[in-house]
């Protein structure tokens, strides 16, 4: 397994230039202006990596800020490009018109990726208009719970206006990449972890009609949120990432997942979450401290390791792709680089880490195989090859 970074350098690089035609995957984060005027618009450097790199498979998505190894950046683009000894890879893309049909987007991508030996799923979608839980449902019961499917929706920082999929040789903001990967020799671990802390009364979701919530405990749900916020409630929905809701199903209560507020409707009171909000599900508000959350990519990257090792005890990462929320981002401030630090520094000199902070982080829930979409979580795919 080979694996090189790729940045706006690279490209004045003739050494770099000539090292990417061997890739097979290419995997490129950066903000929205620079999805717009630098990989393409004006400069276009997406077209030189598709010249220099004419075999790979494209992809990746917008976001506030970006991870490179133990530090961030909230300006232009950077990746990593991937190339395997026996692993093979295909990609599948499906444009989305709508909300509604995010479900059945999750099985066309399943339908194109089948095949034999598909051991993993990387899964990029806009992070703005879409239903998670159900792409993400659809695509599991497509392939099956045996195959490892993670990833993240596209970011926009706090802005929220717009996010972009980056499809080979052009952006999209409503098309959905997924990466299959195929071969007995790829190794996946992965793990999520938090650190946020329920507190207040457990409520009741007592009115949602997919991801929007209009009631708890029988109550408009944006006023709950203002009552909190207080005089931040005017910067809503931004405001609202620092309060995610922990939701569980009262059949499984052991199986929770947090939810982070993307838009608001004030006329309507109601909040429109990343994922779905199932109605009658005990519901807590959350709050965190920076402490606390980076104890939670501390807690990931262990158990990320653990499950790598799973078949082979002494098996290195050679690869981490970091996924992380924006409510972490904009909880943390300048703290943010810890958690990215915790993990950089448990995975040693070998591997190289890399990600985006996102709308939604996609990755099996922890106490059984099946992926799911997670909120206010940092979410670690770690990925080696052996003969």
């Amino acid at each position: 397994m080979w694996s090189f970074r790729v940045n706006e350098a690279c490209l004045g690089n003739e050494a770099s230039l000539k090292a990417l035609v061997q890739a097979q995957l290419i995997l490129l984060f950066g903000t929205r202006q620079a999805f717009e005027h630098s990989l393409t618009g004006t400069c276009d450097h997406l077209s030189r990596l598709c010249q220099a790199a004419p075999d790979a498979i494209i992809t990746g998505t917008t976001t506030g800020t970006l991870i490179e190894g133990t530090s961030l950046d909230e300006e232009g683009w950077s990746g990593i490009a991937l190339s395997f000894d026996k692993v093979r890879l295909r990609q599948a893309s499906v444009e989305l018109q709508t909300k509604a049909q995010s479900y059945e987007a999750g099985k066309r991508l399943a339908a194109s990726l089948l095949g034999q030996d598909l051991r993993y799923i990387l899964l990029l979608s806009p992070g703005l208009d879409v239903d998670g839980s159900a792409l993400i449902k659809g695509l599991s019961e497509g392939v099956g719970e045996e195959v490892i499917i993670t990833g993240g929706l596209a970011g926009d920082g706090a802005a929220f206006e717009k996010t972009y999929v980056l499809n080979s040789d052009h952006i999209s903001s409503n098309e959905i990449v997924a990466v299959g990967f195929y071969g007995e020799g790829l190794r996946v671990g992965t793990a999520t972890g938090g650190g946020w802390k329920a507190f207040g009364p457990e409520r009741e979701v007592t009115s949602a009609s997919g991801t929007v919530l209009e009631a708890l405990d029988g109550g408009p749900a944006l006023d709950l949120y203002e009552t909190y916020l207080g005089e931040e409630a005017a910067q809503l929905p931004a405001s609202a990432l620092m309060f995610p809701l922990k939701i569980h199903d009262p059949d499984h209560p052991t199986r929770e997942v947090v939810r982070t507020v993307l838009s608001i409707d004030r006329s309507a009171k109601t909040l429109t979450f990343a994922g779905s909000i199932p109605q009658n599900w005990p519901a807590r508000l959350m709050r965190g401290q920076p402490n606390h959350l980076v104890s939670g990519a501390e807690a990931a990257i262990e158990k990320a390791l653990l499950n790598l090792r799973a078949r082979d005890p002494e098996l290195e990462p050679q690869v981490c792709l970091a996924v992380s929320c924006v409510g972490r981002r904009l909880l943390m401030g300048q703290r943010t680089l810890d958690e990215v630090e915790a993990v950089g520094q448990r995975l040693g000199p070998t591997a190289l880490q890399f990600g985006f902070y996102s709308y939604g982080e996609i990755a099996p829930y922890p106490d059984y195989s099946t992926a799911g979409l997670h909120n206010q979580t940092m979410c670690l795919t770690l990925l080696s090859e052996v003969a």
